[in-house]
């Protein structure tokens, strides 16, 4: 893993700090106290410079809101209150911590904003590249290696990986930044420029999460941090800082306990 000059990391990937075999993961949703564990887990900060840079990599993400009391249109009775959750297409344009979405007004999740829902965005980081060591279940498996095995879905350690919710409100932007935006968007997503604003089909605009909580989940947590970060750290992260660290399996060769990744 490559690390910022200016920042004292140790490591900032979610699970991978020890030689094999690695002991088994002893707190795997909270950190434990700091005598506890034979890591140095991550400040808050560092964890931040990595979820900067999950956002800024990560082009998809699901947003969750909440439907209003009130029945519309086609829309079952009963539902009011009852949370959602959507995959949405995300941009990372402002830079700013703040991501950036393209509204398609007769979207479900914004007309449950415009009816007064609270909303967040969750994303988790996908590894290009499988590790070449594996998580093992026993020792045998870490020695011997491990078969390759069709049914493997998922061909890494999911909850061992770096992943988020970030909190905040709905703000439009300026349509004087339409253009700017139009060809961010487009870069990450190019068959959005269909529903760019103005197009003939749907109705939309950019708008952009305002965040004012992060809830963080680093990866194990006996090696990760996890918890809220600071809301003033997320936004202070800086794109030389976000674009110095590397997340786990960015590169090919990498093992889910390494420190180089």
């Amino acid at each position: 893993m490559r690390f910022l000059h200016s920042l004292p990391f140790v490591s900032l990937a979610a699970g991978s700090f020890a030689a094999e075999p690695a002991s088994e993961p002893q707190y795997i949703f909270s950190n434990p106290p700091a005598a506890a564990t034979e890591y140095r887990i991550p400040t808050s900060y560092e964890s931040a410079v990595l979820g900067r840079r999950i956002l800024a990599l990560t082009p998809l993400g699901t947003l969750a809101t909440v439907f209003p009391d009130s029945s519309r249109g086609r829309q079952p009775d009963g539902l009011g209150g009852m949370p959602l959750g959507l995959l949405e297409y995300v941009a990372d344009c402002e830079q700013d911590g703040n991501p950036t979405f393209l509204a398609i007004k007769i979207e479900t999740t914004f007309k449950n904003v415009q009816g007064g829902s609270n909303i967040s965005l969750a994303q988790h980081w996908t590894p290009p590249y499988p590790p070449d060591k594996r998580i093992k279940s026993t020792f045998f498996d870490w020695l011997f290696g491990r078969k390759d095995d069709s049914k493997d879905r998922v061909p890494y350690s999911a909850v061992n990986l770096p992943r988020y919710s970030l909190l905040g409100y709905i703000e439009k932007i300026d349509p004087a930044s339409t253009a700017a935006m139009s060809s961010c968007f487009v870069d990450t997503h190019p068959d959005a420029k269909y529903w760019l604003p103005g197009n003939k089909i749907h109705e939309s605009e950019f708008v952009r999460l305002v965040v004012t909580q992060i809830y963080w989940i680093g990866g194990f947590g006996d090696r990760a941090y996890i918890g809220w970060i600071p809301v003033e750290e997320w936004k202070n992260v800086t794109r030389k800082e976000w674009e110095s660290v590397r997340l786990p399996g960015e590169k090919k060769g990498w093992d889910e306990w390494s420190i180089d990744l």
